[in-house]
């Protein structure tokens, strides 16, 4: 668990706005379905841009590390939020958080979930041999980092 929000708990999950599954192939659609979910949130145009690049990353992890797709369920709460989850084997999260200062590039990225944790508000991982959950709220009202 990273950054997480200050009850030091998710919040409660009531309403979805989207939930879907994505591959390659439909990375542009979602992308697309979050950013004009997202404009109808309260964010402004700079954290929805913010926001749209994080859950960008998160959807091409899983696509790359994953098991080439995933799902996505964009959420409101009284806080905008995200949960992606795939069925790759999981990966060990403490190699990745925390992690304060920008990783260095490597052949395989590495830089994924660093960039996310700069744009959103927390950011939850769980991860283990039948895959991998990561849920993020959308920063609001405020500067990344």
């Amino acid at each position: 668990m990273v950054n997480p929000p200050p009850d030091h708990h998710a919040p409660t999950v009531r309403r979805p706005l989207l939930s879907t599954s994505f591959t390659l192939a439909d990375l542009n659609r979602v992308r697309h379905e979050v950013e004009a979910l997202s404009r109808g949130c309260g964010l402004d145009p700079d954290e929805v841009q913010n926001w749209v690049i994080a859950v960008n990353e998160l959807m091409i992890n899983v696509i790359r590390h994953g098991g080439g797709g995933g799902g996505l369920r964009l959420l409101l709460d009284g806080q905008l939020t995200c949960e992606v989850t795939d069925q790759g084997r999981g990966f060990n999260t403490a190699r990745y958080f925390p992690c304060a200062e920008r990783p260095p590039l490597s052949d395989t990225g590495g830089m994924g979930l660093w960039v996310v944790g700069q744009m959103a508000d927390y950011l939850l991982v769980d991860s283990g041999s039948a895959g991998t959950t990561i849920r993020i709220a959308a920063r609001t009202g405020g500067t990344p980092g």
